[in-house]
């Protein structure tokens, strides 16, 4: 019986990212790196992670937490949002996304935009920085024609709304 890959790719994970996690192929661009680190993740593919770190990065990593993280978790899914460059015959590339999990139970979601570097013949993972979502509003939205909240009178729009 045949597993799907946890990257949300719809593919195998002997057709996806299984091949490049096992050492049997080269992962071709930064996305197909950043869907198989987070499958590395899911399966606690540890060496995979490291392997898979530009030198500069290598230098930052905790194995400890990363075990750590990627036995605590329950790996949810991966949502890939953008891609900038990071194809055959590119030096870099930028992959933007999505990997939820739950720790305790607590539904948890990382978004990040990644940095990738070729070197070597490979796509290597050099850093991220972490993407904030939208905004949450804890009021209600005011409407343009409401009262203004300040007490004024007047209408939001020719009020504190100009």
């Amino acid at each position: 019986m045949s597993q799907e890959c946890p990257c949300g790719s719809g593919l195998e994970l002997a057709k996806c990212c299984g091949p490049y996690i096992s050492g049997e192929a080269v992962a071709p661009t930064a996305e197909a790196v950043m869907r198989s680190r987070y499958t590395a993740y899911v399966l606690k593919e540890l060496d995979y992670l490291k392997a898979t770190l530009a030198p500069e990065a290598q230098t930052d990593h905790d194995e400890e937490s990363v075990r750590k993280w990627a036995e605590t978790a329950e790996w949810l899914g991966l949502t890939i949002h953008d891609t900038w460059a990071g194809l055959q015959g590119d030096e870099a590339g930028i992959v933007e996304f999505t990997a939820e999990y739950a720790i305790d139970g607590e539904n948890q979601k990382h978004r990040e935009r990644s940095r990738f570097h070729f070197m070597d013949g490979k796509w290597l993972y050099v850093d991220g920085q972490m993407v904030a979502g939208p905004p949450i509003r804890k009021e209600p939205k005011i409407g343009r024609n409401e009262p203004c909240p300040c007490g004024s009178g007047k209408k939001y729009k020719k009020c504190c709304g100009r």
